[in-house]
């Protein structure tokens, strides 16, 4: 299996780039996150890659960092999660955001990705939330959470049903000191 690949960027695309290594060109479709670390063709780049056979080839994907190939990998094992889905997912942020969106059970996030119903995100979440969880960016928000109210009441208006988006919206123009004061302007403000 080739794990990585290391040379010169020779064509960079929105969904794939080549890299030459000793003469070979290697194709690799990419995430639009791993794009962003990919830097102008003529320059070195080292990038880690998973390679899928099927009937009808050999197909090479690029990831900029071993923690988003772990979590392409993951993905398409959940079932009907296919590697383009995989990358359009990726696509959506970072691998950190990702993988708090998993253990907060933020399933909207994963419906606005192209190609993912409810039901789809809804399997990825549950497939997923046990397996990351011993992730260390999935402990890092359990240090990093506080006693802020803003954050604290965010966290109530997802946990009521509301998208993490959708929260912040509400909460862009709640006034109070309290979670439970700023709650009350948001659910006021949402009627």
């Amino acid at each position: 299996m080739i794990a990585s690949v290391n040379g010169t960027v020779v064509v960079r695309r929105p969904d794939h780039v080549v890299i030459e290594c000793s003469g070979v060109g290697y194709r690799l479709a990419v995430s639009a996150e791993t794009l962003k670390a990919v830097p102008a063709v003529g320059k070195q780049k080292l990038l880690h890659t998973h390679l899928v056979m099927r009937d009808d080839g050999m197909y090479l994907y690029g990831f900029s960092s071993e923690e988003e190939r772990e979590l392409f990998l993951l993905l398409i094992g959940v079932q009907g999660v296919g590697p383009k889905v995989a990358l359009a997912v990726l696509s959506g942020g970072t691998t950190k955001e990702l993988l708090r969106a998993i253990a907060s059970g933020d399933s909207a996030r994963f419906q606005a990705v192209p190609g993912i119903g409810k039901r789809t995100a809804d399997r990825i979440i549950v497939e997923l939330r046990e397996k990351v969880a011993g992730e260390s960016a999935i402990e890092e928000i359990v240090i990093t959470k506080t006693d802020d109210p803003r954050t604290l009441a965010r966290q109530g208006l997802v946990g009521l049903g509301f998208s993490a988006q959708e929260a912040d919206e509400l909460l862009a123009d709640a006034d109070g000191e309290t979670p439970e004061d700023l709650i009350g302007e948001a659910l006021r403000a949402a009627r």
